[in-house]
């Protein structure tokens, strides 16, 4: 799996400052099962050690200025953001993690000031406007966010999808096997958006009698925007309940009174979700309920990851 990153993210002494603002859970967890494609439209445009740059929102558009002699380098900047958007668009990539409140990385947390250097409020930067722009699809984010657990999660849950379903389009599936890869993502897909869901079965169902390929098609666009809409506890308790609604007919009165007890702990926000979903793979594991332990839900990412461990990370 490739991700583009933030240089200095990954320990790179690239920025401004000549420093780097190495993130320990992108290079050592996520690390793991990733390769790391590296890019910096700033060092590219102005090297390292730099004058610190700012956004200005003029009235003729955004400006790039330099922070200390109030020079326009908003050519510079935009010519290097198109060079690292063609080379990094070159890779298999299945997720950008952007620098927080940088001018040219920051998503959503860059400051924008007015031309009388006063503070207006906050956008995103060149390059991370070129990046949403050029790949509307593709799981992006900042590392600053990544540090609310139930950002992370979702986040965490979507790379691993859209890269699962990147590898299912290479192995040239037939209608057989979307059918299957559709099913292992029900729960998944329901604790993000019931109604996608639905939709994306309608697709799957080909009513229409569409060729395979238009219908793989309509299903990945469909499937890639359902997978970042952020699950809730709420939706995800549904979803719970409804996989515990699979055990019934199996499980002992102690086993069902147990499991219920955990999703509701849950919602309550008393137990992380790894405790009602682990008794639940135990029960359907154990009571050979293969519907379940089929369920990608279940096993969103490596586990290795424990983000579902913090109860912070249901919202």
């Amino acid at each position: 799996m490739y991700i583009a990153v933030s240089g200095c993210l990954l320990g790179e002494n690239i920025r401004h400052n000549g420093g780097h603002k190495r993130d320990g859970f992108i290079t050592d967890a996520l690390g793991h099962y990733a390769e790391f494609i590296s890019f910096c439209p700033e060092h590219l445009a102005f090297g390292t050690p730099r004058d610190s740059i700012k956004l200005v929102n003029d009235p003729d558009g955004i400006i790039v200025q330099n922070n200390k002699t109030s020079k326009d380098m908003t050519a510079e900047l935009t010519q290097t953001s198109k060079e690292e958007l063609e080379r990094i668009a070159k890779q298999p990539l299945c997720g950008i993690i952007l620098k927080s409140k940088s001018p040219s990385c920051g998503l959503g947390s860059t400051i924008l000031y007015r031309p009388n250097g006063y503070a207006e409020k906050k956008g995103s930067g060149v390059f991370a406007q070129m990046c949403q722009k050029e790949f509307p699809l593709l799981p992006i984010e900042e590392e600053g966010r990544l540090q609310d657990p139930w950002l992370r999660e979702n986040f965490i849950m979507q790379l691993f999808a859209y890269h699962d379903f990147e590898t299912f389009k290479a192995s040239k599936p037939a209608m057989k096997e979307l059918v299957a890869f559709h099913q292992s993502y029900k729960f998944m897909l329901q604790s993000k958006d019931d109604q996608s869901y639905r939709e994306l079965g309608n697709i799957v169902a080909n009513r229409y009698g569409e060729a395979f390929e238009e219908l793989l098609a309509e299903y990945e666009t469909r499937f890639k925007e359902t997978i970042a809409h952020k699950s809730s506890i709420g939706k995800t308790r549904n979803v719970l309940e409804h996989m515990a609604g699979f055990l019934k007919k199996s499980i002992s009165e102690v086993e069902k009174k147990t499991l219920h007890e955990q999703i509701e702990d849950y919602a309550k926000k008393i137990v992380p979700l790894i405790t009602p979903l682990s008794t639940l793979d135990m029960l359907a594991k154990g009571y050979g309920v293969t519907y379940l332990t089929g369920q990608k839900f279940l096993h969103p990412y490596p586990k290795a990851l424990a983000l579902r461990s913090d109860i912070r990370s249901g919202k």
